[in-house]
């Protein structure tokens, strides 16, 4: 079954590693702060979609396009792709992948906070990227700290709040909220916040232990009733 956000696909990928660079020189994040919101988060996602087979997860990785063009590429921070497999990749062409990708996230800052809300709105537009989310991790750039925009025809409209707060992104089936820690993911379907892959490790060791501690509870009550 082909996804609405595909494109025709002409030919298998090939290898142009020369023409179309792997890297922009340009480091993955501002600060210390947009590196750890950066990792958090796209672990969050990456562990929400890993039962999905054919669902490609990355950040930070150059995106191409148009063909021939070299000059014509950007590396957005995190986005998502469905119905392109996870096969590992080096950069992303979207003439040959026969689709862009279908979530957007940027971690806006000092340095780009401008770029994102022109040139980046324009650009993800027109390469027809259905969400572009964008987050302001110091909270002191965007005229709110978190942004949604969603493609509707061939321009984005910024998507409102919920009443809880959170910025639905329809692609993902996932809320986007503001916390006090930082940026926050909610499942509504599942009713609980997205974790890490180490978060949800942690969280199954604490009930593990919790319910170890119940059962010995459990067999101290037994054994002092066996002694009545």
């Amino acid at each position: 079954m082909r996804h609405p956000n595909t494109l025709p696909l002409p030919y298998a990928p090939t290898e142009t590693g020369e023409l179309y660079p792997e890297s922009d020189g340009k480091p993955m994040a501002e600060t210390e702060r947009h590196f750890r919101e950066l990792l958090k988060n796209f672990n969050r996602i990456e562990h929400h979609l890993a039962h999905i087979p054919d669902v490609y997860v990355l950040g930070d990785m150059m995106m191409y396009y148009e063909e021939g063009n070299p000059r014509k590429s950007i590396s957005p921070d995190i986005f998502v792709a469905f119905g392109i497999g996870k096969k590992e990749r080096r950069i992303y062409k979207i003439w040959e992948e026969g689709k862009p990708p279908d979530f957007v996230l940027e971690f806006s800052s000092k340095s780009t906070y401008r770029n994102d809300l022109t040139r980046k709105v324009h650009l993800y537009a027109s390469i027809g990227i259905s969400e572009y989310f964008v987050y302001d991790v110091d909270r002191r750039y965007l005229p709110t700290p978190l942004m949604g925009f969603r493609l509707v025809e061939r321009d984005y409209v910024e998507i409102s709040a919920l009443a809880s707060g959170g910025i639905p992104a329809v692609t993902l089936g996932l809320e986007f909220h503001l916390l006090d820690e930082g940026l926050g993911i909610y499942d509504p379907q599942a009713r609980e916040w997205l974790k890490t892959e180490a978060e949800a490790a942690e969280e199954r060791a604490e009930d593990a232990e919790a319910e170890i501690a119940r059962l010995q509870e459990e067999l101290e009550r037994l054994k002092a009733r066996l002694q009545l």
